[in-house]
């Protein structure tokens, strides 16, 4: 296999592994449970083993069925870990592949602020799948994910301004209030209605993140993205004569709008040009 491959799978198993932990977390938010204990099956309780729970591969060898009562294993769990698997090696690829990960660990002198970077973009990531996850399945964005990731954004524009693409300024400061106030004011006007404030505490991580105009091409991508899929929904709906939601899908069915956003920052962030297109396809 070539070395290139070979790291970019490692990075994809590196990955996963995050991805089984976000399930873990996903699952057990807000439930009671803590994240120390052991993962079992929530049917009938037995404890699962490692074999059980490699990532993407035990779903696979165990034909999405509990070794002990045969019950259904949700598809949440081995989505949630290919999709980690695939943004860890996105990240590695973002930042050069593998000759840039060689250089930075064989040089004489460690590039720290590389290494904080690379965390940074795992940390952030890993939150904002969750968030995506949870979410599409509940309608609920929890606070304290979106503060962290928040807070985190801010901390790497203060702290780490070499990562960013540009150099960041007096506005890049603003963006993440700024993006946010619109969404906040969607709120207000429409008593909850049309936007749900988490959205807009999600933007405020999405403005520091990204900055003003990155910003604000991942949001117009975002209501372009659920625009389709909301239009695509309707005529599956319209055609199967069933909900894929076990209702029926309407006008005024609600639609989670934190993938959508976080779809348009993880587009804006790996395929900087597609900024080019959506400001021709603006103006």
């Amino acid at each position: 296999m070539d070395m290139e491959y070979l790291f970019y799978f490692l990075a994809f198993i590196f990955g996963s592994l995050i991805g089984s932990f976000l399930n873990v977390v996903i699952y057990r938010y807000n439930t009671g449970l803590t994240l120390l204990g052991r993962s079992f099956c929530f049917s009938c309780n037995k404890q699962l083993t490692w074999t059980e729970l490699f990532p993407v591969f035990s779903f696979l060898a165990l034909r999405g069925k509990c070794r002990f009562c045969k019950s259904k294993i949700s598809w949440q769990y081995t989505i949630v870990e290919t999709l980690m698997g695939l943004l860890s090696a996105l990240i590695f690829w973002r930042l050069g592949g593998m000759s840039a990960f060689l250089n930075r660990v064989t040089s004489a002198r460690v590039d720290l602020e590389w290494f904080l970077f690379v965390a940074f973009l795992f940390i952030v990531f890993g939150l904002l799948l969750a968030v995506s996850v949870y979410d599409f399945k509940h309608k609920i964005i929890p606070d304290n994910w979106v503060y962290t990731f928040a807070a985190v954004a801010f901390l790497r524009l203060v702290f780490l301004p070499g990562t960013f693409m540009f150099t960041p300024g007096l506005w890049d400061l603003l963006a993440g209030p700024a993006l946010a106030l619109p969404f906040a004011l969607l709120w207000v006007v429409s008593e909850g209605r049309w936007m749900g404030l988490g959205d807009a505490k999600l933007s405020l991580g999405l403005g520091w993140f990204l900055g003003i105009k990155a910003g604000i091409t991942a949001i117009v991508l975002a209501f372009w993205l659920g625009a389709i899929f909301g239009v695509a929904l309707l005529a599956v709906d319209r055609l199967a004569k069933s909900s894929i939601f076990h209702r029926r899908t309407t006008m005024k069915s609600e639609l989670p709008f934190a993938p959508f956003l976080i779809l348009g920052l993880l587009l804006v962030f790996f395929i900087p040009e597609v900024m080019n297109y959506v400001t021709v396809w603006m103006y």
